[in-house]
């Protein structure tokens, strides 16, 4: 049977504001165990891969699962930050790459050779689609995807919906670009954007019609994920609500909703998402 799994950013645990200490890596891991998290996912560039090793024996101890985003920064950061991905056993492997050609044509070989790389230390890399890096922009990944053929993603469609400052409803055109994407996606990113905001409150009403075109596109993409996977495949969803500046505040640098509670909101949500189709698939499977 399909498996869902929901992990936790060890990024979205930061506070940053000026009158409140940071937790330390413990008390996350902590928190993330105590509510029942699948696992916890790892942000590395190569300076920072000691800082994140120092966490390697927390996940043995909550029982929690790694995954990573790598961020490379120059094309020959790929192999030590691959290597801390095996460090760390990482069920999911994702780069944000910081390498960024221009053209389609400048990224075609990169992403090969990074993917050669990823797949002679028996990773398959998955690439995120992401505002400020190689992927940064919807139409620009969809030349990639018909380019690289094998290339597989990482779904965060906050930065898509974003980046294309989308009007609601979304049009036909545009619900198919986004299916392409979500087609090609082995993982998914949680976070509500609207066409002006990277991340949104979800509570707020103002905010209700960005919450459920969010709804839509995370079951369209499950459906996706399940329809071409395994039956005893696992599917990864992360939980990945940013601190400021993603998360917005006041004049007081007092964010405006509880990012912790939200995650929790979020993975509900896809849970019962995961659940509906597991039923709407019983009942094609077995019609009354």
């Amino acid at each position: 049977m399909q498996k869902l799994e929901v992990f936790q950013s060890l990024w979205a645990m930061e506070i940053r504001h000026p009158d409140s200490p940071e937790r330390s890596h413990e008390q996350n891991f902590a928190m993330i165990a105590a509510a029942g998290y699948d696992g916890v996912c790892l942000d590395p560039a190569v300076d920072e891969i000691d800082k994140y090793r120092a966490t390697l024996p927390l996940f043995e101890q909550h029982q929690l699962k790694s995954m990573v985003n790598l961020f490379p920064r120059q094309s020959r950061d790929m192999q030590p930050l691959l290597a801390f991905a095996q460090e760390v056993r990482a069920v999911k492997v994702n780069t944000i790459a910081q390498v960024m050609p221009v053209s389609v044509a400048g990224a075609i070989p990169l992403i090969y050779r990074w993917m050669s790389e990823a797949e002679a230390m028996g990773i398959n890399l998955l690439f995120e689609t992401h505002r400020d890096s190689l992927l940064n922009d919807l139409y620009y990944t969809l030349e990639v995807l018909d380019a690289v053929p094998e290339l597989m993603l990482t779904a965060d469609l906050s930065h898509f919906v974003l980046e294309r400052e989308f009007q609601l409803p979304l049009s036909f055109r545009d619900q198919g670009f986004l299916q392409r994407i979500q087609d090609r996606s082995d993982c998914f990113q949680g976070r509500v954007a609207s066409r002006e905001q990277i991340q949104v409150q979800l509570d707020f009403a103002q905010h209700a019609p960005w919450v459920e075109l969010f709804k839509g596109l995370w079951k369209e993409g499950l459906r996706s994920w399940r329809r071409r996977n395994a039956a005893d495949a696992t599917c990864v969803f992360l939980c990945e609500l940013g601190p400021p500046p993603y998360a917005i505040t006041d004049a007081h640098r007092n964010e405006l909703s509880d990012r912790w509670l939200e995650a929790l909101t979020i993975r509900q949500w896809v849970k019962d998402l995961w659940a509906e189709l597991e039923r709407e698939e019983r009942a094609v499977a077995s019609p009354a």
